[in-house]
């Protein structure tokens, strides 16, 4: 009781603050205003020395606070801290790199999707282009499939085949497609954890795809492979690339992903492809999964998806200007040449693209003024002879001879250009299919075989006078000659100059243009001028391509210009001049003025 009483005597009476007892603090609470003070007067003092300090001090200092406080305040920083170095299993992009061997095919490594039942008859095809020995990868089927005799010639020109993975842990929603592309979709994903040294590039084919594999090898080596790379190209068809993606690379014709892409999917591929379980197929699950990592596509249009059907001649003869690397679809087009089963054509298919695969598939234009004729050459395909002028802008526009994959045949349907069939007789080229290749040092030889026209009986009644072009040639021989390296970086179409023409047949050189070269029509509807001037040098072939070959007489052009310039004269008058003309002299075979330059390599 006493020690209760002395506390609180001891304790002083609360003193009622009020405005005019401003200063009526308790002892405690000065004490604890003080420190605080002092506190801001210590952190003022810290906060200026830093700031000084960063003023004046070098650039790797201050990034390295503006490191600290990013990492120490709980805000994002306004400027991300700097990146780390790159992967331990990617040399740097400078130094180390400068020094690796050039890009080659033992640099890639393929994964083929196929399916067990399909397998024994699309083998052929990868028979075609497979190069043992030297290129890496596997088939991957959806079953086992019996093996050939270990040392038969057909297991050493096969790539080994792998059973994929079960998937049937994955979720599958879409209600149009087949669980199948799930399978599909990992075949990467199992390709990189199979450990393949060296591999710079993993490439996604299907087993009806026809690969050419230097032109893949040599249009790979402009990309930085250390980077995140996705190359490939779009379907043709405008349906599938609006339901799937205009961004997305298809996987018949081939898919190129570089070894981080392909290292970072592989990580992720599993989860990935459970937050999309109603895609329709394998190419657009890898798509999604490639767009969470904000890779975009890197596109090369020598990677042919072929979402077509029927005859395929359109596509084929009007190739873009750029290294043919795939087509897909094989079986769903017609054979490429006639009187060849499909088998048949991919071979003589592959043989012309062995040959010269730069210039495989590339085209050149050239005419004959004096008989009115155009010559469109793809080189391994065909030769087109038109017996009119036409000119290059509508040449290279896609014949549409095939219908689209959903069986359309309109040409909305297609995403690149296209241009109608012509409807008269009168204006369908001859056509000359290619029979044979040979190479021999730098120039390699094709031979072009008159196809049998349905409607030259047609031609004779209803395009007279006229006669379908070169009735006296059944065969045509191109001469071509190697591109330089550096062609794909900066493609242009080839030129060709016609040569002479003797016993039913006629040559016509193909080559890389020269600098100065024009590939246009000029003078092909205008007045002749001065004859061509050829300047032969050991290393070029160089042509002038701003002349053109006059005609034989005066009185030769005098009628052909009364032709050009009005209505055409009666049937007399027609056959009058016809016969006249037959008297006088020809003068030597010439092409429309085209130059190319040979590059020996």
């Amino acid at each position: 009781m006493t020690m209760t009483t002395t506390t609180s005597a001891s304790i002083p009476a609360p003193v009622a603050c009020s405005s005019t007892h401003r200063h009526c603090f308790p002892r405690a609470q000065r004490r604890g205003s003080a420190a605080a003070s002092a506190a801001a007067v210590v952190a003022l003092l810290l906060a200026t020395s830093a700031w000084l300090s960063l003023v004046f001090s070098s650039p790797s200092i201050r990034l390295h606070w503006a490191h600290i406080r990013s990492s120490a305040s709980p805000f994002p920083p306004a400027s991300p801290p700097p990146l780390p170095g790159p992967s331990t299993r990617v040399p740097p992009p400078t130094g180390p790199r400068n020094r690796l061997p050039p890009l080659s095919l033992r640099h890639l490594v393929f994964g083929i999707g196929g399916s067990a039942h399909l397998w024994p008859r699309r083998r052929e095809f990868v028979r075609l282009w497979w190069q043992p020995g030297v290129m890496r990868g596997h088939v991957w089927l959806d079953d086992r499939v019996p093996r050939p005799p270990r040392n038969s010639s057909l297991a050493r020109s096969l790539p080994p085949v792998r059973v994929s993975e079960d998937i049937s842990r994955f979720r599958y929603t879409n209600p149009t497609g087949h669980p199948s592309g799930l399978r599909i979709a990992r075949i990467l994903a199992e390709t990189f954890r199979l450990g393949h040294g060296s591999a710079r590039w993993f490439v996604l084919v299907d087993d009806d795809t026809i690969v050419c594999p230097d032109n893949l090898v040599t249009v790979l080596a402009k990309y930085d492979w250390t980077e995140m790379a996705y190359v490939g190209g779009p379907s043709e068809s405008h349906s599938a690339n609006t339901y799937f993606s205009h961004a997305m690379a298809f996987g018949g014709g081939g898919i190129a992903i570089s070894y981080p892409l392909a290292e970072a999917l592989a990580g992720m591929m599993d989860e990935c492809i459970e937050r999309y379980p109603r895609l329709y197929g394998s190419d657009d699950r890898l798509h999604a999964c490639i767009s969470e990592l904000g890779v975009p596509l890197s596109r090369e249009y020598g990677f042919h998806q072929w979402d077509i059907r029927g005859n395929a001649h359109g596509l084929l003869a009007a190739h873009p200007v750029a290294p043919f690397i795939s087509i897909h679809h094989v079986e769903a087009v017609d054979p490429l040449y006639p009187g060849l089963s499909t088998l048949g054509s991919l071979k003589r298919f592959t043989k012309a693209m062995k040959a010269d695969p730069m210039s495989f598939l590339q085209r050149s234009i050239c005419y004959d003024k004096r008989r009115k004729l155009t010559f469109s050459v793809s080189l391994g395909y065909a030769v087109q002879v038109f017996p009119t002028i036409v000119l290059p802008r509508e040449l290279e526009r896609s014949e549409q001879t095939y219908i689209a994959w959903n069986k359309l045949n309109n040409r909305n349907e297609f995403d690149f250009d296209t241009r109608d069939t012509y409807r008269s007789v009168c204006k369908k080229p001859v056509l000359f299919f290619l029979r044979d290749t040979e190479r021999g040092g730098n120039t390699t030889l094709g031979s072009y075989r008159r196809a049998k026209g349905r409607d030259n009986l047609k031609k004779k009644v209803f395009c007279f006078p006229r006669t379908p072009p070169l009735p006296d040639v059944n065969e045509i021989q191109v001469f071509g000659t190697p591109l330089s390296e550096n062609w794909h970086l900066v493609p242009r179409r080839l030129c060709c100059k016609l040569n002479q023409r003797r016993n039913g047949t006629l040559k016509i050189a193909v080559g890389q243009c020269d600098h100065g070269a024009s590939g246009s029509a000029a003078g092909c509807t205008q007045a002749p001028r001065q004859p061509i001037k050829q300047h032969p040098s050991s290393a070029h072939w160089r042509f002038t391509l701003t002349h053109v070959l006059p005609l034989a007489e005066t009185s030769r052009a005098a009628p052909l210009r009364a032709c050009r310039a009005g209505p055409p004269p009666p049937l007399l008058l027609l056959l009058h001049v016809k016969a006249r003309l037959r008297t006088l002299p020809r003068p030597p075979t010439m092409s429309h003025p085209c130059g190319f330059t040979s590059t020996k390599r």
